[in-house]
């Protein structure tokens, strides 16, 4: 499946419905078209201010709408988890929540040992098969758990995941050992979350803001390993004259197995910047400045 132009796409995390409505508008007015978003953020409610962004800023055919099970919404079986009954429960809360009779992508959004991957995959296939799902996506898990995943599909006739949504970033490039490799081979297209590194490649080394200093994730960019990296994005940004957000998201945006890096806006240009990095083309000696002073992290995911 391609998700169109691969810079338009835009992450629905947690902001009050104001903040969110202006962002779904000027998403619109800039052509992005794959919007992002999962039951648990906010408990469900950023589910729904996507719904009536939807209906009041665009057509549903015109946009690419995806959202994601596993996280807890609730105690009891049905509640996490990819079980068939949490799956075929929550989608549906999900559904009534966007306001919509389907959904283009569904990512399940994180593995669970505790369920046969047979059964997860066959629940999957049949909410595709009533037509309430149109494709399938999984997020941040081990390559060999995603293969396995792919492989029970394969084996009984289920549909394939079509995508995955794992972090990616010059900061955090884990995911080059084992996953991108495996997507490419398997036709499997990349959406990445946190291409900025949660605002650490967007401002130079040392600044501060609340969320760098407040945010378990946020601070997980704070190593030392990350300042010459996070300094190397700064010296290409200012030799072509634009803000680093731009570069940084171009080097996303430049490897072949990306589909449509995740935006999180929080404030206007942030979305005019997502739109003006598709037109950066870096050069291969800015690539190799800005990969080289890379140290190899265990993978963390949220």
């Amino acid at each position: 499946m391609s998700f169109g132009d691969n810079s338009r796409s835009l992450h629905a995390w947690s902001l009050d419905e104001d903040a969110s409505q202006q962002f779904f508008r000027q998403a619109v007015e800039l052509g992005i078209t794959f919007w992002d978003t999962a039951n648990v953020y906010s408990s469900g409610t950023s589910e729904e201010f996507v719904g009536r962004a939807v209906k009041r800023y665009s057509r549903r055919e015109d946009i690419v709408l995806s959202t994601k099970v596993s996280g807890r919404m609730h105690d009891g079986p049905g509640g996490s988890g990819l079980s068939r009954k949490a799956i075929l429960e929550q989608l549906d809360a999900s559904l009534t929540r966007l306001d919509t009779d389907y959904i283009d992508v569904y990512y399940i959004h994180r593995f669970d040992d505790e369920v046969p991957v047979e059964e997860t995959m066959e629940a999957l296939h049949d909410v595709i098969k009533a037509g309430k799902v149109r494709y399938i996506g999984a997020s941040s898990m081990y390559a060999w758990q995603f293969a396995k995943l792919q492989r029970a599909a394969d084996q009984h006739g289920w549909t394939r995941f079509i995508a995955m949504q794992d972090q990616y970033n010059l900061l955090k490039r884990e995911e080059e050992r084992d996953m991108l490799p495996l997507c490419a081979d398997l036709g499997v297209g990349c959406t990445p979350y946190s291409p900025l590194a949660k605002g650490r490649l967007t401002r130079p080394w040392g600044t501060q803001t609340s969320r760098s200093s407040t945010d378990v994730v946020a601070r997980s960019f704070d190593l030392a390993v990350d300042e010459p990296v996070v300094e190397a994005v700064q010296r290409v940004a200012e030799q072509r004259g634009v803000p680093m957000a731009q570069v940084a998201l171009a080097w996303v945006l430049s490897k072949p197995v990306v589909s449509a890096p995740l935006i999180g806006a929080t404030k206007p240009h942030h979305l005019a910047d997502a739109a003006a990095a598709l037109e950066l083309q870096l050069t291969e000696d800015e690539v190799v400045a800005m990969e080289e002073p890379y140290s190899p992290q265990a993978p963390f995911w949220w």
